[in-house]
């Protein structure tokens, strides 16, 4: 059985990531000190050093806390229902949503690869965001939804391009409109490579 004081412990250290999720969307890395993060999840300073070495080991935990909620959401659209175009599009759309997003975009864009490092930071949004771009396109492939591509170097150009897309949206003025421009001219770059619909294999019939 789990101990109370586990469960104490854990709760402490989410209130701590969720307080600095707010905080630093609204105010930034700089704008932010740990004794506001504390204050407004009512713990004390010392049950913040307890989990966290510092300022940047808080940040980054709050980061991997808005990767995740974007890679669960787009986990389960690329494994869900319809065939596999639908769900690479439907994952697609979900990404250009989560770019819109403010603690998105002021953690994950602009301040995490100044905070922790570009190197350290590209390698964090290759964990948690490359791998579904691959899965993805291989699932197109495997369908028979698009032309035979390198699937690793075409992955890794995709990745870039969404990348970039991210750094467009949250720096737009209009980042709606942005990303919807994004959004068109990425499926026209997908449809380049589509079968005709009467050359995709037919999906076996289930049960």
């Amino acid at each position: 059985m789990r101990s109370r004081r586990l469960d104490y412990s854990e709760s402490t250290r989410s209130a701590l990531v969720e307080s600095a999720v707010e905080l630093f969307t609204k105010r930034g890395y700089a704008g932010t000190s740990l004794d506001e993060v504390a204050k407004r999840a009512r713990v004390t300073k010392g049950a913040l050093y307890h989990h966290f070495s510092g300022k940047q080991a808080l940040f980054e935990a709050a980061f991997d806390a808005v990767e995740s909620l974007v890679y669960d959401r787009l986990q389960k659209i690329m494994t869900g229902k319809g065939t596999a175009w639908e769900r690479a599009l439907g994952g697609l759309k979900a990404f250009i949503g989560s770019c819109l997003d403010p603690a998105y975009q002021r953690i994950a864009i602009h301040e995490a690869p100044v905070v922790m490092g570009w190197e350290r930071w590209r390698e964090a949004e290759e964990q948690c965001s490359f791998g579904l771009v691959r899965s993805g396109l291989q699932l197109l492939v495997d369908a028979g939804e698009v032309e035979p591509v390198p699937v690793e170097v075409t992955s890794r150009l995709l990745f870039g391009a969404l990348s970039s897309a991210a750094t467009e949206i949250a720096s737009a003025a209009d980042p709606k409109k942005v990303g919807a421009e994004i959004e068109d001219v990425i499926v026209r770059m997908l449809l380049r490579v589509r079968r005709p619909a009467d050359e995709v294999p037919e999906r076996p019939a289930a049960g």
